[in-house]
């Protein structure tokens, strides 16, 4: 190829022309090559290909192969706007394989046409359509090969042989069926252009265009003249036996290859079909519509009035019409579902049932709606003059969060939805649900979609302090439960004190005071008040609203604790209590007042159950047990156990299966033991009643606030 020199002038457009077709009377795949660009694209009969890799294996190779030292003699050319029309005549010498038939010898000639677009600055062709009938060259070789000519001849018409004498191509007819059909995007618009076109140069006196849906061949446009005018009519209705030689739709439809029937009157390999027996037609041209390889449909003209109306020539440019038809129907299908989506995410956008905005990766908000801007506080003036900055927006603390989510975009294309908060416009903070994608892979703009949560946490909020307000209530009813429990406990160590402080008198009162009895008297007196003392923080803890407070602490211990404040209404419904506490049980991680209260609760529980426990044992067993995971405390006693129809319910805020329960017990429960990581259960124990388990996580784990988690339950 010479020095690529920019094309400037027509001499320069058709020099290089004449250059690239003399490339191909060689048999050098390079050379031919250098006048692609590297992202070219070639049409030719039944093929599509991108790229030189494709071109030049589907394309330059098979045909220097099968026909080395061809010639193209260039006969017309019509120049466009970085286009280039050109007639030619190929010549050739069957040399190679070809359409899986060896070398014949046979000499090759028949009429093309290409239309190539180029790049003027790098001289070279970025696209080619090239146009020339691949039935009539296999016709050529079949018949000087002398290989079953007859037959060859008989069956040729109706796979789109043409037997008629070659005739020049109509270019200014192809420029302007080519501009006229690609330029269309809406369908129904490229469809009457489409009928219009194909009817006034066919010659035909009617059309119908046939597209595949779903496997379903269904008429979208028909075709007719009278009067001289076309009259053009859009329909969507199932192909009939009336309308069209089935016959030849369906052939075409298998084998993709168009048919000529010059006179359908005459014995052809049709003639059986009811359509062309009953006299409807004498000249039928059915092509098919394919793009890359895919089959979108077909275009059946007809004449009733003349044999052989669709010629050589005329067939050639309405191939080429097909061919640019399917394209564009393509293109106007991407353009509808273009138009369809771009129309519901405006419908979503207008709306305002959420905020949304399209944003940049350096940080700008180019685009929000209403319902964005006024979550904000911002009006339209501050996107449009780029004073909106989604970067600006966010807190500091949550700027950690936004590189995590930009990250997932650049890898992904998307972020999950997170919760943040935005600035508003007077300073205030806004609490948010945001969730995003780029607009295309490797991008850097996309589209998020932002939910004000401000109602949300203040509902959260007021739930919040009503659920704690249950579980003070709760905490304080088993208090009162206890009462006559308490009351002894705390009545022990006050008349132990009593007494000591009484022994400590009498030792002062003798000659001489024995000060060594009174000092360990006295130290009694101080253990009593510091053990009363104790109970009494206790019943303080256990009875004052307090917010959760992590520490780490004896769990055995805990327990022991509860079944002392639990002893009086064990004692009083006749339970016996057993307890298998693990040794060298590590410390558990949490609030110990919440985790007492479970426990508390859970036996109370037990104890009231075995309370209508007439004949057999009450008896209650606790334990706990650990391992690598952390800790498993079990309440089982010896009910009535429980009624497998409630299962999970027993659990559910309200639910009670007493006559004096609230049914928040068991919910505030589950709660406390979610928000400490762990889990609450109930199942039958053996050989009788019920037992309640849950596991907390080892020390190490973190707990959320419980009423969080009771707002789950």
């Amino acid at each position: 190829m010479a020095v690529a020199v920019a094309l400037r002038s027509v001499a320069d457009i058709e020099s290089f022309m004449i250059e690239y077709y003399a490339a191909w009377g060689g048999t050098d795949e390079d050379c031919i090559m250098s006048y692609y660009a590297d992202n070219v694209t070639v049409q030719i009969p039944g093929s599509f290909m991108q790229g030189k890799t494709a071109v030049r294996e589907q394309f330059v190779r098979p045909f220097i192969a099968a026909f080395p030292g061809n010639r193209h003699f260039v006969k017309n050319i019509i120049f466009g706007r970085d286009v280039a029309v050109i007639e030619f005549t190929f010549k050739a010498e069957h040399k190679g394989p070809f359409a899986g038939r060896a070398a014949t010898g046979a000499r090759i000639e028949l009429p093309g046409c290409g239309v190539y677009e180029y790049d003027s600055a790098r001289r070279q062709i970025a696209a080619a359509r090239i146009y020339f009938d691949v039935g009539t060259l296999l016709k050529q070789i079949i018949e000087q090969h002398g290989l079953h000519a007859r037959t060859e001849e008989s069956t040729a018409a109706p796979t789109g042989t043409i037997a008629a004498p070659m005739e020049h191509l109509d270019l200014a007819t192809v420029i302007a069926v080519s501009q006229a059909v690609s330029g269309e995007l809406v369908l129904e618009k490229l469809l009457d252009t489409l009928m219009r076109t194909a009817v006034d140069y066919a010659g035909a006196e009617r059309a119908l265009l046939i597209l595949s849906h779903e496997a379903e061949q269904r008429i979208a446009a028909e075709a007719t003249t009278g009067s001289g005018a076309v009259v053009i009519h859009l329909r969507d209705e199932p192909v009939a036996s009336s309308l069209l030689p089935e016959t030849v739709l369906r052939y075409v439809i298998q084998s993709r290859e168009s048919v000529i029937l010059d006179d359908a009157a005459i014995l052809n390999p049709f003639s059986t079909d009811p359509y062309i027996a009953q006299g409807h037609t004498r000249s039928v041209f059915c092509v098919p519509l394919m793009n890359q390889a895919k089959f979108l449909g077909v275009l059946y003209l007809e004449n009733n009035l003349a044999p052989r109306v669709f010629a050589p020539a005329r067939t050639a440019v309405l191939k080429l019409l097909a061919s640019q038809a399917a394209m564009a129907l393509e293109n106007t299908q991407l353009y509808r579902d273009l138009a369809e989506r771009e129309s519901r995410i405006r419908r979503l956008v207008d709306a305002n049932i959420l905020g949304i905005c399209i944003w940049n990766l350096e940080g700008a908000i180019v685009e929000a709606n209403e319902a964005f801007l006024h979550m904000l506080q911002y009006s339209r003036e501050d996107v449009v003059s780029g004073r909106l900055r989604w970067t600006d927006l966010t807190p500091a603390e949550w700027r950690e969060q936004d590189e995590r989510a930009v990250a997932e975009l650049r890898s992904g294309g998307t972020f999950q939805p997170l919760e943040k908060e935005y600035f508003r416009k007077d300073g205030s903070r806004m609490p948010v649900l945001i969730g995003g994608a780029l607009f295309e892979e490797g991008g850097t703009e996309g589209v998020a979609f932002v939910l004000d949560l401000t109602e949300r946490k203040r509902a959260e909020g007021a739930l919040r302090e009503m659920e704690s307000d249950f579980a003070h209530m709760n905490r304080v009813s088993m208090m009162g439960e206890l009462a006559a429990s308490l009351a002894h406990e705390i009545t022990q160590p006050i008349a132990s004190a009593r007494n000591n402080a009484r022994a400590a008198q009498n030792f002062l009162d003798m000659e001489p005071p024995d000060m060594g009895e009174v000092r360990e008297a006295l130290g009694c007196v101080v253990g009593d008040v510091d053990r009363a003392r104790d109970i009494l923080d206790r019943i303080r803890e256990h009875m004052k609203k307090a917010p959760p407070r992590k520490e780490r602490f004896d769990l055995n211990a805990a327990i022991s604790e509860v079944i002392v404040l639990a002893g009086n209404s064990i004692t009083r419904n006749g339970v016996s209590v057993q307890t298998r506490l693990a040794d060298g049980l590590f410390p558990v991680h949490g609030d110990r007042v919440q985790l007492q209260q479970v426990v508390l609760n859970l036996t109370l529980n037990a104890v009231e159950a075995m309370g209508s426990v007439e004949a057999e044992p009450r008896e209650l067993l606790i334990s706990t047990e650990q391992d690598h995971t952390g800790v498993l405390v079990a309440v089982g006693d010896s009910g009535p156990g429980l009624d497998p129809r409630h299962g999970e319910r027993i659990f559910e805020a309200f639910y009670t299966t007493k006559s004096s329960g609230t049914g928040m017990g068991l919910s505030i429960c589950r709660s406390i033991i979610d928000a400490h990581g762990g889990r609450l259960w109930a199942e039958a124990n053996e050989p009788r009643g019920a037992v309640f388990q849950f596991t907390l996580p080892g020390g190490e784990r973190e707990f959320t606030n419980p009423l969080q988690a009771f707002h789950r339950t």
